[in-house]
């Protein structure tokens, strides 16, 4: 399998890239939620990051199907927080910017008539999209009580 795409071979960097910063920045969310004693959330987030790992996987795979050699060039800082709300509401704009890029991907695909690109771009498009509004559902769960915010308070992930 090959590409003659030269677009192609950078969204799949990009996407690498992204993929494995989500990863990194769920499992720092993690230990900090386990140190605040918030041991669901801490277990759902070690959970996004297993999700992030497969989809780095694939793309790995994916890149190598083609020729390339999987290169993520840019590792995003983890950005932390002093709550819960916090951590999430800086997932959800994490997974905001990976689904835009997988949109981007995906619509080229679409216009360069590639199915292959286009289904597999497509896949992780709709999977992050979903991740998106489960991130959304979360912190919409949890803007309800004050006492969720506290680090510390005992809150449980769904």
């Amino acid at each position: 399998m090959s590409n003659s795409d030269t677009r192609v071979p950078g969204f799949l960097g990009r996407a690498l890239s992204f993929e494995l910063s989500a990863v990194q920045q769920y499992l720092t969310h993690a230990r900090l939620a386990e140190g605040w004693g918030l041991t669901g959330a801490a277990s759902r987030l070690r959970q996004e990051a297993q999700q992030e790992t497969g989809h780095a996987d694939r793309i790995v795979a994916r890149m190598l199907a083609l020729g390339m050699a999987p290169n993520a060039s840019f590792l995003r800082p983890v950005v932390t927080g002093q709550d819960l709300m916090a951590l999430l509401r800086a997932n959800w704009r994490l997974e905001a910017e990976i689904v835009r890029l997988y949109e981007q991907a995906y619509n080229h695909c679409a216009r360069s008539r590639d199915p292959d690109g286009l289904a597999f771009f497509g896949e992780l498009l709709r999977e992050e999209q979903e991740h998106a509004r489960e991130l959304e559902g979360w912190l919409n769960d949890l803007s309800e009580p004050n006492e969720a915010r506290r680090p510390g308070s005992v809150v449980t992930g769904r």
